[in-house]
């Protein structure tokens, strides 16, 4: 079995909101809310200054895997870092090279942007085999802790 991948499109937003809602409980063991998922990835799509989306897909054109990028200014370094973010690879599908594929797809783009500095990403800090396949692509562990504070409209 084979896959290709393509940008998403708006045909692609049912089956990647039930994609991020699969990830968010296997891996937080966290409800999202779908209707508001599926909001936030329509956003995406439709407004290009906010990221981009890719999928992977089947011959049948069948979503089996998906990652986004949303896009942050540094002041510090003028330039721009591609946060890579809604990594999901359906389980049949894992460990056949689908998301080495869309990591170098997005990486390959970063490259060619002419102010992409950099990939970053955030991995829930138990989720040790994603940190895993992050380190096999190169990437590194910062020395940065994330903190937020949630409104209550998220």
């Amino acid at each position: 079995m084979t896959f290709s991948l393509r940008a998403a499109t708006l045909a692609d937003v049912p089956t990647l909101a039930a994609f991020q809602c699969a990830m968010a409980l296997e891996t937080e063991d966290h409800v999202l809310p779908e209707a508001i998922v599926t909001a936030g990835i329509e956003g995406l799509i439709t407004v290009p200054a906010r990221g981009r989306v890719w999928v992977a897909v089947d011959e049948a054109d069948r979503c089996v895997g998906t990652a986004s990028v949303t896009f942050e200014w540094s002041d510090w370094r003028a330039g721009t870092f591609w946060w890579l973010q809604s990594v999901y690879v359906t389980p049949a599908w894992r460990q056949r090279g689908v998301f080495r594929s869309l990591y170098e797809t997005v990486r390959k783009e970063a490259l060619a942007d002419p102010t992409g500095i950099g990939l970053r990403l955030y991995v829930e800090r138990d989720n040790l085999r994603a940190q895993r396949t992050y380190e096999a692509l190169g990437m590194k562990e910062t020395d940065y802790r994330l903190f937020e504070e949630l409104f209550p409209r998220a």
